[in-house]
């Protein structure tokens, strides 16, 4: 398998066969998030929608930490890892369309626990900790917690991580339905990848179009969620790819995508 890698101090971009990895790489900061980080991240991901041979895509962070927030030195500044129109790290508002997984080891927390909120699945080390301190700031988590943590695990652990600020286990976050996999420390991003792959392996509009509805479905009223579900589905059914996932079924051989 062929591995590329580009990027900077701040954060790394690698590709490893279908799947794209992001890493925020300044651990001696805890992966404290900067605008530069940022922009890195917002470029990767807009390149994973672009590449049809990219798939999936993996966020993690270098050294043991997965993130602790926004980077306090440079937001005294005067600077932001918020983008205008996307948010932290250009996903906090505008996820990507393909899957985006978080491979969490050490602490997840502030802006770093809202970066988690950002993908779709959560694989996380035996000793990761995910947590929303800002209220014992005096501050409001608004990079996405408040509004997207209640729909992900059941109202009431929501409120009390978002009202106490008080961390929680990854076996608590697996317990609740926030984390998909735990692993061995340091273990996350091989397992991630690991996860990514088997979503790679299948058809890339049948995986676009499914997130999208899963996604999207959670706003669309009880009239109007069939008829929006065949909009995004029904040019999915009527690809070359779909033709090819039953002519590879018929024949017993593995499908070979082309992406339309």
């Amino acid at each position: 398998m062929t591995t590329t890698s580009e990027g900077t101090a701040e954060a790394l971009v690698e590709r490893r066969g279908a799947v794209q990895v992001i890493t925020i790489n300044r651990p001696t900061q805890r992966n404290a998030l900067t605008r530069a980080a940022s922009l890195i991240i917002a470029a990767a991901v807009d390149e994973l929608d672009a590449d049809d041979d990219l798939a999936v895509g993996v966020l993690t962070g270098a050294g043991g930490t997965f993130c602790s927030g926004m980077d306090l030195a440079g937001f005294l500044r005067g600077e932001t890892p918020s983008l205008p129109g996307r948010g932290m790290a250009g996903i906090a508002r505008t996820p990507p369309r393909k899957p985006l997984i978080a491979a969490v080891e050490g602490w997840a927390v502030a802006g770093g626990f809202e970066l988690t909120l950002s993908c779709d699945l959560i694989v996380a080390g035996r000793t990761a900790r995910f947590g929303i301190p800002e209220v014992k700031r005096g501050l409001v988590a608004g990079a996405g917690a408040a509004v997207k943590l209640p729909s992900r695990i059941p109202y009431a652990v929501a409120l009390e991580m978002l009202l106490t600020g008080d961390p929680i286990s990854a076996e608590k976050a697996e317990a609740v339905g926030l984390v998909n996999r735990i692993v061995d420390e340091g273990g996350a991003l091989d397992e991630a990848v690991r996860l990514a792959e088997s979503i790679a392996a299948n058809g890339p509009l049948a995986v676009a179009a499914t997130k999208e509805i899963a996604t999207q479905s959670r706003h669309w009223g009880p009239d109007e969620v069939w008829a929006r579900q065949d909009e995004i589905m029904m040019p999915v059914f009527a690809s070359e790819d779909a033709k090819e996932g039953a002519r590879a079924f018929k024949e017993k051989r593995a499908p070979e995508w082309r992406g339309r």
